[in-house]
């Protein structure tokens, strides 16, 4: 924990920090905040449904696109009009009466301006701190964003359930515009310009740990989802235990990422860390008491955050520094994917064979993401005593002869 301290004493490290995670605390409410509005507008879960789906899949196709486009306009730009426009979106959801068509390509357009805030400040950390400071701080950061999943839903659940859908919405506008104004006027975000990539969309993908970061954090993701959707068919929608269920497994996360933050990340790590997530959720499937889950879950929680420190570093080492906000967003958008992928598989299983099925399909993910990593172990850098930097660009530079 000193080694943290040391961190957050480094110059513009806590105050970025703290604003990008205010910034980013409405990605863990909107979707249940549209869910439940929707379904209290036009008294349907199906067209609930919907609604959330075109948002997710907004939120899919931007994530690369925007994240490019910091390096082509600069990342003050695209972060204040892609915020401008989500705010505004958002707010039309909460005021404005339409037909469910058009609910849905107002979540659309929430979804394609959702402002690339994680790939900013993803890309904006090398340059903050030194080598030997990048490793702990990825994780650091994977530990403190859940902090976003575990208040978040809460705090949202809390506002609609007794103010009304409307103000839910209204406060995740008012959160959404002061974290993301906050996180743009940090000096940071003006002081660090990401160079235009010479290189086409998707180009990046070539990477191997670009592609074993995106398919690894799509099946992390996938597995977490259909933990969440067992758990709320376990215990109910109102059930108190679910709540603290999902709180032990994200705090299991949280405490992870902080112990294993200052463990060199070697070509093994992510196979290790993916080791001790799917351990946990194979001894889920036991069973249903919520005190095994409870305990099953908090062992798969220490897991989450290390594995994610190792798919930033990783990604960070591998790309060139006018990529990495690109290849950020890929992995957002596997992560986005994943997330539909795994509660939909829970969601058939838990209809065929109850909530037990969720759990058998978050383990499942977890093992097929553990194979992944052991079958293309080479395909991870080793980091140990490395600079987890990205690569600097070069250009050609004309002489005089």
């Amino acid at each position: 924990m000193a080694g943290y301290g040391d961190l957050l004493k480094t110059p513009g490290v806590g105050r970025i920090m703290a604003a990008q995670l205010t910034a980013r605390f409405p990605n863990g409410m909107t979707s249940l905040a549209i869910l439940l509005h929707i379904e209290q507008v036009t008294d349907s879960y199906g067209a609930a449904g919907l609604v959330l789906a075109a948002t997710s899949v907004g939120q899919a196709v931007a994530g690369p696109v925007t994240s490019r486009w910091m390096g082509i306009w600069g990342m003050r730009r695209v972060l204040t009009v892609t915020t401008i426009v989500c705010v505004l979106a958002i707010a039309a959801i909460a005021l404005v009466p339409m037909v469910l068509a058009g609910y849905m390509a107002v979540g659309l357009i929430a979804g394609l301006a959702t402002p690339p805030v994680q790939s900013a400040v993803r890309t904006i950390y090398p340059k903050m701190v030194t080598s030997r400071q990048l490793t702990p701080l990825f994780s650091l950061d994977a530990s403190l964003q859940e902090i976003i999943w575990i208040f978040a839903p809460v705090v949202i659940t809390l506002v609609a359930t007794q103010a009304g859908t409307v103000p839910a919405l209204l406060l995740i506008v008012v959160i959404l515009a002061v974290g993301c104004a906050w996180f743009i006027l940090s000096p940071e975000v003006g002081r660090v310009r990401i160079p235009r990539s010479r290189r086409p969309l998707g180009r990046v993908l070539l990477k191997p740990p670009v592609v074993l970061a995106t398919i690894v954090g799509f099946l992390m993701i996938g597995a977490c989802a259909a933990v969440e959707a067992g758990v709320v068919a376990t215990f109910g929608h109102d059930g108190l235990e679910a709540g603290l269920v999902l709180a032990v497994f994200a705090v299991g996360s949280l405490a992870g990422g902080l112990a294993f933050g200052h463990i060199p990340i070697g070509p093994w790590a992510m196979a290790r860390r993916l080791g001790i997530l799917t351990l946990g959720l194979v001894l889920t499937i036991v069973s249903l008491n919520v005190w095994w889950l409870g305990g099953t879950l908090l062992i798969a929680g220490i897991g989450i955050a290390p594995a994610f420190a190792v798919l930033f570093a990783m990604t960070s080492v591998s790309v060139k520094f006018s990529e990495t906000a690109e290849a950020y967003g890929w992995i957002g958008t596997g992560q986005l994917i994943g997330a539909a992928a795994g509660s939909a598989v829970a969601g058939f299983l838990i209809d065929g064979v109850g909530p037990q099925g969720a759990y058998i399909a978050a383990a499942a993910f977890s093992l097929v993401g553990l194979l992944v990593a052991i079958v293309f172990v080479r395909g991870f850098p080793d980091l140990r005593g490395r600079d987890a930097s990205p690569i600097p660009d070069t250009e050609p530079v004309s002489t005089i002869t």
